[in-house]
């Protein structure tokens, strides 16, 4: 039986674990705080990030880095992203040194501006071919219901894509593979941003056209980036680039977020009332200061780190945005 740890145990976590349980593997999910692991192991929920939702038999926890890692043919990261290389550098050391690193995270770091694969890679002095990507469209409510979804598995070696898709492939959850790790990631990075500015739009009720708009415009942001780093541009009008924006700019953290803003309330209000991470938030700067690093001009993006970051107000943002200069639609 496949082994597998998951590390994190918030919502996409939690539910990831009850995939790869479904899926047939023996799951081990290792908690920061003990009254999550106990309440796991005693009452087979996790009643703070995924209430009423009963977890497989499969599924156990520990607060113990080394337990859970023990004989784990795949190890599964779901931190915040902004958090992942510390947390890495203290589990790295407990971690066998041939299972698979696998990323659920849709962040590029603050400050290197690294996709989380390669902060993986550097951190656990991994091959690419030991690193892998689980992205698209998995809000982890409608996965804890089990409801149809799809997602895609990335890894730079086929095979090792193959072994993960079929360690997490159920009835209800259907992943295919890839090996475009790079456009995966962007795909996953970028969405986040572009879920906050239709979120601030919805908050505005400024309507359907602006919303499909700031979505279109926005896959085209994260296409010309992908182009200059060398990504396939199919990936972006797959699950992992179309398919994760309409999800999130649909409903999800940064959506949510987004129309907190667009209502008016500050960051810190917006903070305030918000009980998970939400990515698009420190991501934005992360995901402008990488496309500055490859002269990619990304003006949604740019926007939302002002309004987020800089405290423009959104309809000054949004007045601005509208009156950039005409262009060919190709640019």
């Amino acid at each position: 039986m496949t082994r597998v740890a998951v590390f994190g145990t918030g919502s996409w976590g939690t539910a990831f674990a009850m995939i790869l349980a479904d899926a047939g593997c023996e799951v081990t999910l290792c908690a920061r705080r003990a009254d999550v692991a106990e309440a796991i192991n005693t009452t087979r929920t996790n009643p703070e990030y995924l209430p009423g939702v009963e977890l497989p038999a499969r599924v156990r926890a520990t607060c113990d880095p080394a337990e859970a890692a023990r004989d784990a043919e795949f190890t599964v990261l779901c931190v915040p992203s902004q958090t992942l290389r510390a947390n890495l550098a203290a589990w790295a050391p407990v971690l066998p040194s041939d299972t698979v690193l696998v990323s659920l995270m849709k962040g590029v770091e603050l400050g290197t501006a690294k996709r989380m694969s390669e902060v993986i890679a550097e951190v656990a002095r991994a091959p690419a071919e030991r690193v892998a990507v689980v992205t698209g469209p998995n809000l982890a409510p409608e996965i804890a219901a089990r409801a149809p979804a799809a997602a895609v598995v990335a890894c730079e070696d086929e095979s090792v894509a193959r072994r993960l898709q079929a360690a997490c492939h159920t009835p209800y959850y259907r992943p295919y593979t890839n090996t475009d790790v790079v456009g995966c990631e962007l795909g996953g990075a970028v969405k986040n941003v572009i879920g906050l500015a239709v979120g601030i739009a919805d908050g505005m009720k400024l309507g359907d056209n602006t919303k499909a708009s700031l979505m279109t415009r926005g896959l085209a942001e994260t296409s010309r980036l992908g182009h200059a780093m060398g990504a396939d541009p199919h990936t972006f009008s797959g699950l992992a680039g179309m398919g994760d924006l309409i999800a999130s700019c649909s409903s999800g953290r940064n959506h949510a977020f987004g129309i907190n803003l667009g209502h008016g309330m500050t960051l810190q209000e917006t903070i305030a009332v918000t009980r998970q991470t939400v990515e698009g938030v420190k991501s934005c700067e992360s995901v402008l200061d990488l496309a500055r690093r490859h002269g990619v001009e990304m003006p949604i993006t740019e926007t939302i780190v002002d309004i987020v970051h800089n405290g423009k107000a959104p309809l000054a943002a949004l007045k601005d945005l509208m009156s950039r200069s005409a262009k060919s639609e190709r640019l």
